[in-house]
């Protein structure tokens, strides 16, 4: 079944696990009343709406759900039919644009609709957003550490929680900055460009060069030609060449013949894109040996990519392995290998990173969360001790405004009845729940936060963008914020805040909703642990 709003076709989510079933029980008991740091890559929105354009639940699974509440409870029959009948064509979704760069307190997601439907959302779009902004912001992270000049290859299928997290582990790697991936489904599913090299097997596999078979190569200029060359009699000239080398003063030795075959036979069949993995010791036989197949390439009319180092002191390896490159293409004034240095301490051009963007040392999980604000035109808010948990009550707006230089200044919540901000305007900004956390800000510019992406069937609403868009917009976003925000060890707390009106309201709505004190006791309300709120 596919959905279509707008004029676009929804087909249901990529992840077919994703189903009304996949939600917490306590939800189905929640609808049965017997009818009286710092900064998150957003990421999920599209599997979100898709979930809901298709949200119907099956006679099965409502059988299903049937026999799993009957042990503890018998419910009327009016129950289970309303349920067959629960679709989302009365729901209300805005979202903040997939790919944008978002901040704690600020809605990612507003929905409104029928409180037993919504309450039915709350955990699959948990499962939904937590994940994939969790991958995302993770990736984004490695982009803003490796620089905007260095490639990105994501290999995190052989690392990721299952088939199911490899998928969206390495679609919202790309969402978040990658180059590449080494999945092959979803290049399919998706169209993310594939990358891969070969594997140690690989290398190992070969003795020597005399088992290579077909041992010929045509010119690049020439593939119909009839004429071929012995490429594997011109990779060992060329290894001569380099072991003799008087600039390189006996620096190589006797190669590993495996390695060298395997070299040669890969770059045989992919002469095109010649990309070596160095299996065996690096600087004496690796680096050769890769250099002799690319000056043999050369020869041909094709360029060698490039080697790949994957244990060892990376570092120190690249800075080694480039020297070398330099002076055999100085002295043989032959490899035309492109000289991109950096200022990060290495050689290294492109990384292929699998475990750490995929398992999350750092931050196992996000932690979003989906509360109530509003229910039937009145407000609510929850209470807590801890007032980082405190929810802002009321359906609100979202803005960003902008310096002069161009980085966001600051977020601000306001009412959804209040007028937005004006640019040149003088703003008084308000931490939510600290009186002394203040700062006027006059913005240069202003942009609202959250769009509408599903009003029901056939409703207006924005169209989903295709994922290279997200992709653009993240990293537009990522070069938007202020680098003392983006870094990885102190970063400046970006300020999220409210208007003197929304403060007021959540304030007043805190001292109703909170329990008396009895006479003669004392109560401190809790206060947080960020920095003073400035705006710079």
């Amino acid at each position: 079944m596919a959905a279509i709003s707008n004029g676009q076709v929804l087909a249901g989510p990529s992840n077919p696990m994703v189903t009304p079933l996949l939600t917490d029980l306590y939800q189905f008991t929640m609808a049965y009343n017997p009818f009286g740091g710092e900064y998150t890559v957003f990421a999920g929105l599209e599997e979100c709406i898709k979930f809901i354009a298709n949200f119907k639940l099956a006679d099965d699974e409502i059988n299903f759900i049937r026999q799993s509440l009957s042990s503890s409870c018998e419910l009327e029959e009016g129950f289970y039919k309303y349920l067959s009948g629960v679709d989302c064509s009365k729901v209300e979704v805005y979202v903040i644009q997939e790919g944008s760069v978002v901040f704690p307190k600020v809605p990612l997601v507003r929905v409104k609709g029928p409180i037993v439907v919504v309450q039915l959302l709350e955990t699959p779009f948990l499962n939904l957003i937590n994940y994939a902004s969790l991958v995302a912001t993770n990736a984004a992270r490695h982009r803003f550490v490796a620089g905007e000049s260095k490639m990105l290859l994501e290999f995190v299928l052989r690392r990721a929680q299952g088939p199911d997290g490899g998928i969206g582990a390495s679609r919202y790697c790309y969402m978040g900055g990658f180059h590449a991936t080494s999945n092959v489904a979803v290049g399919k599913i998706f169209g993310i460009p594939l990358r891969g090299t070969h594997s140690h097997a690989f290398v190992s596999s070969f003795m020597s060069p005399d088992e290579i078979i077909n041992k010929s190569l045509h010119h690049s200029s020439d593939k119909r030609s009839s004429t071929c060359e012995d490429f594997v009699s011109l990779v060992q000239t060329w290894l001569s060449k380099i072991q003799w080398s008087n600039s390189l003063n006996g620096t190589f030795g006797e190669t590993n013949h495996s390695e060298l075959a395997a070299f040669t036979s890969y770059a045989l069949a992919f002469h095109d894109n010649f990309l070596a993995l160095v299996t065996y010791d690096v600087m004496r036989s690796g680096i050769p040996n890769f250099c002799a197949v690319a000056l043999a390439l050369s020869d041909l009319g094709y360029k060698a990519a490039s080697i790949r180092l994957d244990s060892g002191d990376l570092a120190y390896l690249s800075y080694e392995a480039r020297k070398i490159f330099l002076i055999i293409e100085k002295e043989l004034e032959y490899l035309d290998l492109e000289r991109r240095l950096s200022q990060l301490g290495h050689e290294v051009d492109a990384f292929g990173i699998g475990t750490h963007v995929v398992t999350f040392y750092a931050q196992p999980a996000l932690g979003c969360v989906f509360k109530l604000v509003e229910i039937n035109n009145h407000p609510r808010i929850k209470l807590s001790e801890d007032v980082t948990k405190v929810s802002i009550p009321c359906k609100k707006r979202s803005y960003r405004l902008f310096g002069k230089e161009g980085y966001p200044l600051v977020d601000i919540m306001t009412g959804e009845n209040e007028p937005p901000p004006k640019v040149g305007e003088r703003i008084l900004c308000r931490h939510p729940f600290n009186e002394s956390k203040r700062a006027y800000v006059v913005q240069q510019r202003v942009e609202e936060l959250m769009k509408c992406f599903w009003h029901g069937p056939g409703r207006v609403r924005d169209d989903l963008p295709p994922l290279k868009d997200i992709r653009d917009r993240c990293i537009s976003q990522l070069r938007k914020m202020r680098p003392d925000h983006m870094r990885r060890l102190n970063p400046t707390p970006y300020q999220v805040s409210v208007s003197t009106k929304l403060y007021d309201f959540i304030h007043f709505l805190w001292l109703n909703e909170a329990p008396t004190m009895p006479k003669n006791a004392s109560y401190h309300t809790p206060q947080t642990t960020e920095d003073v709120f400035s705006v710079v």
